[in-house]
């Protein structure tokens, strides 16, 4: 019995979620409204952080020395609603020199914007921003879980969601574990083994000639691992047992650390969404009441652009998720990012 087969058809998470998300017939390839329809992510909560990637893609630009042709690339674009984003906020003097990729399996929507280039896969050599909003946590993983004898096994998975235990992890994967996600000898303890989502980063990042590489998802890191994994599912707005039926939306948390060690680059930082935000210019302060009297439309409209971004930053929300960046051929992340510290004393 292995990971990929076992008992009553069942195999390992990894094989049966590639099928369910991204197979012929996948929750991934369907018609209709994507992602949206499904979940909420930062992309859909406000426009305020398409604004925010768009105002990084001009700190790129610049640290690039503002290249002829600037390339940005929506990886997981669902129905393009980042990128189509990202270009309505650039200013004139950028917005023209923009190559955008929106990479994604599904079709390409109707009415996209014609300047977004739809692919299958990212393109080679990119010189711009390559940015992943909550793709690794789709990235399907394989699981684990110690038995009586408190050895880490495969969790194999039948079609209707029925689990069980397969062989004892082993290889690669069980080096993973052993360096990322050791399991104290006690049974029932899960770990989702990330090597597959290390490499696919990896192989993300290799496309970039220069520029900068950020991953956005849900995540944790080795000092805080949660015992009993991640794995969960999303169908119509509502968190739901994961089954690999192609119904759902099957998703576990990343452990970004691994991921930035995939491709060790100097300049790498790992930030919370909350500081990222901050450091491009999202806060969620109110406005001063005096603008209530003197401007009571603006007002109103600065209050709801306030709530959108203290959805977006909430501590125990959106605000928790990781923000994975590394640049490649350029100066370092914090060059990119105005320090938190400095940014809120002013």
């Amino acid at each position: 019995m292995t990971a990929q087969a076992g008992e009553a058809g069942r195999r390992g998470w990894r094989a049966a979620a590639q099928d369910a998300l991204y197979g012929p017939g996948g929750f991934y390839r369907g018609p209709g409204a994507g992602p949206a329809g499904h979940f909420r992510t930062s992309v859909h909560a406000s426009t305020l952080f398409a604004d925010a990637v768009a105002r990084l893609l001009c700190r790129v630009d610049g640290a690039l020395g503002r290249p002829a042709v600037l390339d940005f690339v929506d990886m997981a674009a669902g129905r393009g609603e980042l990128v189509t984003g990202v270009l309505a906020a650039l200013p004139a003097d950028v917005a023209p020199r923009v190559r955008a990729y929106a990479v994604e399996l599904a079709g390409r929507p109707a009415g996209l914007d014609h300047r977004i280039e739809w692919r299958a896969e990212p393109p080679e050599g990119i010189t711009g921003l390559f940015f992943a909003n909550e793709w690794l946590d789709n990235v399907p993983v394989d699981v684990a879980e110690v038995d009586p004898a408190g050895v880490p096994r495969l969790v194999l998975v039948g079609e209707d969601g029925t689990e069980r235990l397969g062989e004892p992890v082993a290889g690669a994967e069980a080096a993973w574990l052993a360096r990322w996600w050791p399991t104290a000898a006690e049974e029932g303890l899960r770990a989702e083994i990330g090597l597959p989502r290390d490499r696919a980063w990896a192989s993300a990042v290799d496309t970039l000639a220069r520029g900068l590489a950020v991953a956005v998802d849900y995540a944790h890191t080795a000092a805080a691992r949660p015992p009993f994994g991640t794995l969960t599912a999303f169908r119509e707005g509502r968190e739901t047992a994961p089954v690999p039926d192609g119904t759902c939306d099957l998703t576990a948390h990343v452990a970004l650390d691994a991921c930035a060690a995939a491709r060790a680059l100097p300049g790498t930082r790992l930030l919370t969404q909350r500081d990222a935000l901050r450091a491009l210019g999202v806060s969620g302060a109110r406005p001063p009441l005096t603008l209530a009297s003197t401007d009571p439309a603006g007002y109103v409209r600065a209050l709801a652009g306030a709530g959108e971004a203290a959805e977006l930053t909430a501590p125990g929300g959106l605000g928790d998720f990781g923000w994975l960046v590394q640049p490649v051929g350029i100066a370092g992340a914090g060059d990119l990012f105005v320090d938190v510290a400095d940014d809120e004393e002013h």
